[in-house]
């Protein structure tokens, strides 16, 4: 079997997968595969990772977990013996199909360079061990590559994103004045939740407009650690923290529409769509500050498909009527869905008469074989930490959308379903009439999940939306009245000796 190359980025396809239920051999250390992003130096991330497949003694991928406690493991160490970095290595994560998520979050920057060793008991995997050459960056050096087609190389970000095109293409021009004369005055009230940033000479300004702006620590967390990766184009735009889009104006009316920049976007508005301030605060703050993020989620999707508890199953607010209507559905066909609203805000007075549901963890949610996913106020933020895990999702037809959600297709990644939830129990029913179907479909979108939500594609996502912001932008950026900088923190960055200078780094 052809080994995959050690640069290679994206999680194996389906079709090197062998059947489930073949009998499977011992686990080949030298044949086991191992790739991703964190086998190379260049891919600063905030928790480095990279994938591994068990390979069995015959050549053949396993397809589930190797039996008893798993034997692979990670020992990552400086090159050097005079360099005494910390750096967390958990467990690896093992996905429950043959396949393991490694990860690792640097606390230092390493000069000389690192040593990863894969091991599977004391034997090394596959190509094991890996040298990474430095400087090897931490998350908060201040080191960004000033070539940015070679930082997007590095990553291997994609050629084109559908979704970023199809935003753009309202946009061929971007009139700045335009912008600062109407954004302040339609948007900006005090009831506003609008940021207006100017990023020049790699640093990021920023001014609130409106009273509910806390959101705010998101988006400044996320251009600030993209500045320290890559020099950003001189741009100015106005991001909406809210949860709604907010630009309804159609293409072809006078005055146009205004290219605000949203997490959340509607089939009847023109925002220009960032990955959500869920996924954002997911990526930057793995194995630190949340525990739900796109890589935990990958090692804790529950009991195997067979052993799954055969009903749909929904917890959530009180944030959408639909969801008061799952909950009556639950009540009158309990045999097949388990719903329930765990906090009430909108309709208080429900509550009495459908009850409140204890709260679950997120991971114990797999331990049904089907979930629903219902719009909140705008689309439920839920539905990338569904994806990842191995049920079957059951997704409400929606107006709303994220970023990723134009290379989704139903029946093929999830099971539609009605808006007003008319036809839920005919598709669950047949979700258990067609199981192997079913477990197809469940399996098709956890793979493009995998591959979409990527850490690293967050952040080529938005380094490729900031970059075609400005090539439209009429006029130069300025610092404006009342803007302020965003300091980078002091995070360790006197320990970065950075190897790439040049002559914006003076102005530093």
């Amino acid at each position: 079997m052809r080994r995959l190359p050690r640069a290679a980025l994206l999680p194996l396809p389906l079709a090197l997968l062998v059947a489930a239920g073949a009998p499977e051999a011992p686990v080949s250390a030298p044949r086991s595969l191992v790739w991703g992003p964190g086998l190379r130096a260049g891919v600063v991330l905030p928790v480095r990772y990279f994938y591994l497949q068990a390979v069995n003694s015959e050549g053949q991928n396993l397809t589930r977990s190797p039996p008893g406690q798993t034997l692979f493991k990670v020992v990552i160490k400086s090159l050097s013996p005079k360099e005494l970095v910390r750096i967390h290595v958990p467990k690896p994560l093992d996905r429950n199909d043959g396949t393991f998520l490694m990860r690792y979050r640097m606390y230092e920057t390493v000069n000389e360079g690192l040593k990863i060793e894969v091991l599977y008991g004391d034997e090394h995997v596959a190509q094991s061990p890996y040298i990474l050459k430095g400087p090897v960056y931490h998350e908060y050096c201040e080191c960004p590559e000033e070539d940015p087609q070679a930082w997007q190389k590095t990553l291997s970000c994609p050629t084109r994103e559908p979704q970023i095109a199809k935003d753009f293409a309202s946009f061929p021009s971007i009139n700045l004045q335009q912008m600062l004369n109407e954004v302040p005055e339609r948007f900006g009230d005090e009831r506003g939740a609008i940021v207006h940033y100017t990023i020049l000479n790699n640093r990021v300004y920023r001014r609130s407009l409106g009273k509910y702006t806390d959101f705010k620590m998101f988006s400044d967390e996320i251009l600030l650690s993209l500045a320290r990766k890559v020099l950003l184009p001189d741009i100015e735009f106005y991001i909406n923290l809210g949860d709604w889009p907010l630009e309804h104006r159609k293409v072809n009316e006078t005055p146009g529409p205004l290219p605000i920049i949203s997490w959340c976007g509607s089939l009847d508005s023109q925002d220009v769509i960032l990955p959500t301030y869920d996924i954002t605060h997911s990526t930057l703050e793995a194995m630190r500050g949340v525990t739900n993020d796109l890589l935990s989620i990958q090692g804790n999707t529950g009991p195997s498909w067979i052993n799954k508890t055969e009903k749909a199953f929904f917890r959530g607010r009180d944030s959408r009527e639909e969801r008061l209507q799952l909950v009556q559905l639950s009540k009158e066909n309990p045999e097949l869905l388990d719903a329930g609203i765990t906090g009430y805000f909108f309709f208080q007075e429900k509550e009495k008469e459908l009850g409140k549901a204890k709260l679950i963890g997120f991971f114990d949610f797999f331990k049904y074989k089907y979930q629903v996913n219902v719009d909140g106020t705008v689309a439920a933020y839920r539905y990338p930490y569904l994806m990842l895990g191995d049920s079957l999702v059951l997704k409400q037809d929606s107006t709303y959308y994220e970023h990723f959600y134009m290379a989704l297709k139903p029946w093929k990644h999830y099971v539609p379903i009605k808006r007003n939830l008319s036809d839920l129990l005919e598709k669950i029913k047949w979700a258990k009439e067609n199981d192997e179907e079913a477990k197809k479909i469940a399996k098709e979108g956890q793979l493009a999940a995998r591959e979409l939500l990527q850490p690293h594609r967050v952040y080529c996502y938005y380094y490729r939306v900031l970059q075609k912001y400005a090539e439209r932008q009429s006029s130069r950026p300025e610092i404006r009245d009342r803007m302020e900088l965003v300091p980078q923190p002091d995070d360790n960055t006197s320990l970065c000796q950075c190897h790439r200078e040049g002559p914006f780094r003076e102005e530093l």
